[in-house]
């Protein structure tokens, strides 16, 4: 109660209603050392109900990760750890950052098939934990629970535990407003083992006994349903959706306060004893740690590892990281050859995948559209766990969750595919993944209107613009097979999200010859000066660009083709750019920024998408600031002017309204 009154603002009620909960979980159910937050075979605690944040920062504090009374006191304050919602690296033991209900649920997912894989690949010895999450009517309420739920059932994640929180109110009061679901039949039918404990949200022993009997369920994952009472034991606000949401006040915090025969006027009260019993509890873990860790030495001197790759290998796994050397494998095609950038990523994936031993690669009913399909990999199952390919089935909402919980649990380099458009989806997740900076990779296909007959609702319009607005997340967009392979490198040697926008279309590969290697790295690069056509005439301004014409993707053959249009018929030499990345180029000193867009020359930035944000590069755009059609993706691209010709045309106007 004391830190959101302290803050005149968080949700106190929850947090209190569950703190026997966190005592049976941090006191006799989880396998932790909080002096070593780290360690791999932990089991984890995602709080789903993020709200409640001031319950995970208390039980932090009590059983020794290194919070402080001043940190509580700090609760939701200007560079505190311990903000109005948990966020990863933040503050010690906070697993995932969760505030968007029903993210949480389906990173514990994701940490389910993490922590089931790397068992299934290094053994019991090494890896063997499971997962809590705590989840309420709000988490349940939202589609991604049901798409993370259903998957975690079909999936049969023995070592997942989800304790309902069903204390029947929301903000805008009972749930009985808007919520009728028969919770535990609805679990059932996904395949899960539930148990309905009833009303024993303040008796520890029957907690206890509820989650010890999901611990003897090898088959299923496990739901407990607790019925508790919000903000219990206070006279006025229990049972109320005044609890939820707003601090009490300090009469009503006194108050209970004499209930719970606490000093009403002192606020952070910890008796010595209770602070002494809850540090012996985050210490208890330590010889299991330690045991572990001898474990894990032991392996490392096994021949068995030796034999399997050696110590390389291992510890490539455990920090989900490549092998060096592993970019040598990076295929690179002949100038002149059309693929599209959707097979070239599962070309890339495929001569890499052996190097990469924690890659897992699926996609929301898109495998081969998407170019997610691993090569002599079992998909992720029951009777396959330690699959490297997951069937995630029409769940986009939930991919992106899951895959944010496998990144964060650690052991996995998840990559998940689905069309650009269908990024409107799984928004939310990449959102959370940018905030926390976890390692996931998208393969987002059919980016453009060129993906053709299936119309509109197919065609992504706004989203490459959508997308680089977001802090954190790198968007490439390849404008063709090897380019794309250099993306695939930086997206697996790289921190955080990575967006691979991909086309459906065959795109030709560009001779490179006179341009800078690996040039995408920068995020944007000059390839090619196409110089005028002889004329006879002399001088160094021919060979200086009037005229620089920026691409993505596959608009940048098409800025090709206009150069040497506009060479031949107004004598100027015209700069190509490819500019894949936004967020590498800002990365890139100015110098360089400068050296590849001079600002003595105009620019036309071509891209099959909105315009907006171009105004930041370019004079003047070809782009598709409206929705595209059901035709051809080759119909399309003419009728929408993303053609050399129309390039030219626009071009020729920038140019005779120019006063450079």
């Amino acid at each position: 109660m004391d830190a959101p009154e302290r803050a005149h603002s968080g949700h106190p009620g929850t947090a209190m209603a569950l703190a026997p909960l966190a005592h049976v979980l941090w006191t006799r159910t989880m396998r932790y050392d909080a002096s070593a937050p780290g360690w791999m075979d932990r089991d984890r605690l995602v709080l789903s109900a993020g709200h409640a944040s001031i319950l995970l920062y208390t039980m932090l504090y009590l059983t020794g990760y290194g919070l402080t009374i001043d940190d509580l006191r700090s609760f939701r304050q200007w560079g505190s750890i311990t903000p109005g919602h948990p966020e990863v690296g933040v503050t010690p033991g906070v697993e995932v950052t969760t505030g968007p209900l029903g993210q949480g649920l389906a990173n514990a997912v994701g940490m389910a098939i993490a922590e089931r894989r790397m068992r299934a690949r290094l053994g019991e010895q090494i890896c063997d934990h499971r997962v809590f999450v705590i989840a309420g009517d709000g988490d349940f309420e939202e589609g991604i629970s049901h798409e993370a739920a259903s998957l975690a059932g079909h999936l049969g994640l023995d070592h997942l535990v989800c304790v309902y929180d069903d204390n029947h109110i929301t903000i805008d009061g009972p749930t009985s407003l808007s919520y009728s679901d028969d919770v535990a039949g609805r679990f059932r039918a996904y395949g899960w083992h539930v148990v309905e404990a009833g009303e024993i949200a303040n008796d520890v022993d029957a907690i206890d006994s509820a989650l010890r009997s999901c611990a003897a369920n090898t088959e299923q994952p496990s739901l407990v349903i607790l019925r508790s009472h919000i903000g219990w034991p206070s006279p006025k606000f229990t049972d109320t959706s005044k609890a939820h949401g707003d601090p009490f006040g300090p009469d009503e915090v006194r108050a209970t306060k004499d209930l719970l025969d606490l000093p009403p006027d002192s606020d952070f009260y910890v008796p010595e004893d209770v602070l002494a019993y809850y540090r012996a509890a985050g210490a208890a873990g330590s010889e299991l740690r330690c045991s572990w860790e001898e474990a894990l030495a032991d392996l490392r001197a096994s021949e068995e590892l030796a034999a399997a790759g050696g110590q390389d290998l291992l510890d490539a796994f455990l920090a989900a990281k490549p092998l060096p050397g592993w970019e040598s494998l990076l295929p690179e095609l002949k100038p002149g050859e059309m693929i599209a950038t959707r097979r070239a990523i599962n070309a890339c994936i495929n001569a890499t995948s052996s190097k990469i031993p924690s890659l897992v690669t699926g996609a929301a009913d898109l495998t081969g559209n998407t170019g997610m399909a691993l090569t002599g990999s079992e998909h992720q199952s029951r009777d396959a766990p330690g699959g490297a390919q997951i069937a995630y089935g029409v769940r986009e909402h939930a991919m992106g969750g899951i895959m944010n919980g496998m990144a964060l649990h650690g052991g996995v380099l998840p990559v998940g595919g689905t069309f650009f458009i269908f990024s409107d989806y799984m928004r939310p997740s990449v959102r959370l993944a940018a905030l926390s900076g976890a390692h996931v990779i998208y393969s987002w296909t059919h980016d453009s209107i060129g993906l053709g007959e299936d119309g509109p609702t197919h065609q992504p319009v706004e989203h490459l613009a959508s997308m680089r607005a977001m802090p954190g997340l790198r968007v490439i967009r390849p404008a063709d097979a090897n380019e794309c392979a250099q993306a695939w490198q930086v997206a697996v040697d790289s921190p955080g999200p990575t967006a691979l926008v991909l086309s459906r279309q065959k795109l030709p590969v560009l001779d490179t010859s006179t341009a800078r290697p690996n040039g995408l790295h920068m995020g944007a690069y000059v390839l090619a000066d196409v110089p005028a056509a002889a004329t006879g005439q002399t001088g160094s301004d021919l060979t200086k660009p009037a005229l620089v014409l920026i691409g993505t993707g596959s608009e940048v053959a098409v800025c090709l083709a206009a150069a040497q249009q506009l060479a031949a018929t107004e004598q100027i030499t015209v700069r190509v750019v490819s500019m894949p990345c936004w967020e590498l180029f800002e990365e890139q000193p100015a110098e360089y920024r400068d050296a590849v867009l001079p600002t003595a020359a105009p620019s036309l930035a071509v891209e099959a998408a909105s315009s907006f944000g171009w105004d930041r590069y370019a004079d003047a755009t070809v782009c598709i600031d409206h929705f595209g059609a059901s035709a051809p993706g080759d119909v399309n691209m003419e009728r929408f002017g993303i053609t050399a010709d129309n390039v030219a045309a626009v071009a020729r106007r920038l140019l005779g309204s120019s006063d450079h």
